[in-house]
């Protein structure tokens, strides 16, 4: 059988799809960026407008559930969230959703079929994306690798502490 130079191309493609669809399956054996405990836990990032410093786990849950939908000043919470098949996502639903991915998406299904809230969270591809939409929306809200956060974002403390510090409760 005699290899033309089309097949060859349409081999080392299929071969590309092959190695990218296993990286999607499997993204904890492929992730160079090691655990989210080695990157000093997940931060939560807002708007350097926002004005809040300080949330509980239990305000943060409420506003990842879209049960809180609004800061104090009135203005409404944009909530910016990893895409699947992320670290960060598995971390957060697993920790402040308390929820796996199937619960998520019939929780937000739900809540968007009742009217409870006019869309579902917006969502990111990447760090950079993630940082650049904070930076872009006022009131957004959103969470990345610690070690990831720019001075170009608001961190905000849950219970007290920032993901530096001793007991952080998103590590």
């Amino acid at each position: 059988m005699k290899l033309y130079p089309q097949r060859l191309t349409m081999i080392a493609r299929q071969a590309k799809l092959l190695v990218l669809a296993v990286a999607l399956m499997l993204p904890g054996l492929v992730s160079a960026e090691g655990t989210i405990s080695e990157s000093g836990g997940i931060a939560i990032v807002v708007h350097k407008d926002t004005d809040v410093n300080d949330l509980s786990m239990t305000e943060l849950r409420n506003i990842f559930l879209a049960n809180q939908q609004f800061w104090s000043d009135r203005s409404r919470i944009i909530l910016l969230v990893r895409a699947p098949q992320s670290d960060e996502r598995d971390f957060v639903l697993d920790t402040i959703y308390q929820m796996d991915e199937a619960q998520f998406r019939q929780y937000w299904i739900a809540k968007m079929f009742r009217a409870e809230v006019p869309r579902g969270p917006k969502i990111v591809f990447s760090t950079d994306m993630t940082l650049d939409l904070v930076v872009a929306i006022p009131g957004s809200i959103s969470f990345i690798r610690a070690d990831q956060a720019t001075d170009a974002v608001k961190i905000v403390r849950v219970d007290g502490k920032l993901p530096s510090d001793e007991g952080y409760p998103l590590k």
